[in-house]
């Protein structure tokens, strides 16, 4: 059976030392959770199964090096430290990694199928999507191209460009219908674009297609711009108007909370 080698002395023997204490430091940290802001001396030397004085002095080190800092009430809570190597954490990963868990909340919170688009040009573009539960699903599939003149994501995604960056981006397309409900001519989507923009998010009903009800609001970056839509899409009954505001509510709150990451990730 492998495992680790067993060395007693010279350098070696000071790096398992040194491993030693990384792993007691690792497991002191890990006493922290939701409920546990902070510990104390005698809670960490039982975890850990050492004296207190030991304990301490582990609890001193990480002080040191900002791990930890005192509590102004008693015990150790984390220091600023892991305040930074979170922001860190944070950079590494992309918009998908970050908007994932907030998609799962939003789909099991309003129980609906939940996409992420981003602009190509004039379209749309399924990035990743999160499916609710249903008998009758609404499946997008990652990678699947949405028109530019139907549905709540695309819409969102133009409502912000500049009306003369839009028409130009518009022009080479072919508006295609899809339903009755498919606005073709390129002046009528810039006045829908226009109360878009004032609403804060799109509704789109049966645009694209029939009997699917779409909400969506855009994702922004540090500085502002328009790097996302995120957006839900349900079939119109399952969303009656009573429960319209609810909805709209939800995938507000769950857009600004992407921003917000996206945000401390770039500071």
């Amino acid at each position: 059976m492998a495992g680790r080698k067993s060395v007693e002395a010279g350098p070696a023997g000071q790096y398992r030392e040194r491993n030693s204490t990384a792993d007691r430091a690792l497991d002191i940290l890990g006493l922290f959770s939701e409920t546990t802001l902070s510990v104390s001396g005698q809670e960490v030397a039982t975890a850990l199964g050492t004296a207190r004085s030991t304990a301490y002095r582990y609890l001193q080190s990480l002080v040191g090096s900002g791990f930890l800092e005192e509590d102004p009430g008693g015990g150790f809570r984390l220091g600023l430290r892991v305040l930074e190597l979170a922001r860190l954490a944070r950079r590494g990963y992309g918009l998908t990694e970050v908007a994932m868990p907030v998609m799962r909340e939003l789909c099991a919170e309003v129980g609906e199928t939940v996409l992420l688009t981003r602009r190509a040009g004039a379209a749309a573009i399924c990035v990743e999507r999160c499916e609710a539960d249903h008998p009758v699903r609404i499946s997008y599939e990652r990678g699947s191209v949405l028109p530019p003149n139907a549905g709540a994501s695309a819409l969102a995604l133009l409502a912000w460009l500049p009306e003369q960056e839009c028409r130009e981006l518009l022009a080479p397309q072919r508006l295609q219908r899809f339903t009755a409900r498919t606005i073709t001519d390129v002046d009528t989507l810039m006045e829908r674009l226009a109360g878009i923009r004032q609403d804060g998010h799109a509704i789109s009903r049966g645009e694209l297609d029939a009997d699917i009800l779409g909400i969506a609001a855009t994702v922004r970056d540090p500085s502002g711009g328009v790097v996302a839509a995120l957006s839900v899409a349900a079939l119109e009954h399952r969303v009656p108007d009573r429960r319209l505001a609810e909805v709209v509510a939800a995938v507000h709150r769950a857009a600004e909370s992407i921003s917000d990451q996206l945000e401390l990730a770039g500071d």
